[in-house]
């Protein structure tokens, strides 16, 4: 389950990760009431949909115009940012062609930017352990850096039976470049996002950018955290961050009949038992030059109900 990026720096915020001060906003007006609450001079204007690459992204409605997350000098500005968000369609590259809505913004203070960094936490299935992932090109597409840069990408396993300990942050720190304060800092940043990932049975938590201030801060500038679904039923305060408006309709039908869907841009509509059949099913159609519509796993022990809810899907 994903959740938008204010609801996530607030999780992370009451285990000690350090992030900004922001407001949520309905509309134009709720915006500049937000700002009013901040220090300023300058403010941040975030859209907020379960998508990333906001800032790079266009407006259905104005593709020549500013992306969706803008800087703001003046209350003015923050009223007019808002109102060239909040109800249009944003289009990044993880939305896809049709985008998404913008239904609220996050309002946020202004950062003196000294250095943009990568920093988040995964499970690496493969090994049974959480991985901490960080790189100095912050800001960037992490998949991009990997395929082009990849000794850029530096990478600490936490054997979860252990915990984390100092020298993990301690050996990231000196490959991210580091000094001083800074890395006692960061060490201390690592270990309350570490805490709140196990806490909140988290499947990601990723920081992009995680920023260096002028005055040797260390502060999440962007956060985005998921859960793992099959824990949700320990977080019953989490699961009502739930924001259906943002999930495929089809995929949230599914998720009521325990049913594993994700919709593809293919024409060819699949429906099988067992995993690694679908996946199986899915190479072969394309094997054969046409492309699936969609993966679906009926799962294990399917009743009637379940099977007449997958083909109505």
């Amino acid at each position: 389950m994903n959740i938008h990026e204010y609801q996530g720096k607030e999780l992370l915020k009451t285990y000690g990760v350090a992030v900004l001060d922001g407001h949520i906003a309905w509309t134009p007006d709720e915006a500049v009431e937000a700002a009013k609450k901040l220090p300023g001079p300058i403010y941040v204007v975030k859209s907020q949909i379960h998508a990333g690459g906001r800032g790079a992204g266009k407006f259905k409605d104005a593709p020549e115009g500013k992306g969706g997350v803008r800087l703001a000098k003046s209350l003015d500005e923050v009223r007019e940012a808002a109102a060239a968000m909040i109800g249009h369609t944003l289009i990044t590259k993880q939305t896809g062609p049709l985008g998404r809505l913008v239904r609220r913004v996050y309002v946020e203070s202004g950062c003196d930017i000294k250095r943009e960094l990568y920093l988040s936490l995964l499970i690496d299935r493969s090994v049974s352990e959480v991985v901490i992932i960080a790189s100095v090109e912050g800001g960037m597409e992490i998949e991009e850096v990997a395929e082009h840069h990849p000794e850029k990408i530096l990478r600490a396993p936490v054997d979860p039976a252990s915990g984390i300990s100092a020298f993990h942050a301690r050996k990231l720190a000196f490959g991210l470049g580091l000094e001083g304060k800074q890395i006692a800092t960061f060490g201390k940043f690592v270990d309350a996002m570490y805490k709140a990932f196990v806490a909140l049975d988290c499947a990601t938590i990723e920081i992009n950018p995680l920023v260096v201030t002028g005055a040797g801060e260390i502060i999440a500038l962007d956060a985005k955290v998921s859960f793992d679904d099959n824990a949700l039923y320990r977080h019953e305060a989490i699961e009502a961050l739930r924001d259906e408006g943002e999930e495929d309709p089809k995929e949230l039908e599914a998720t009521k009949h325990s049913l594993n869907y994700v919709a593809l841009d293919g024409s060819i509509g699949c429906m099988v038992n067992g995993a690694g059949l679908a996946m199986a099913t899915m190479d072969i159609i394309k094997l054969y030059g046409a492309e699936p519509a969609n993966f679906l796993d009926v799962g294990g022990g399917a009743t009637k109900e379940r099977v007449t809810a997958a083909f109505k899907i």
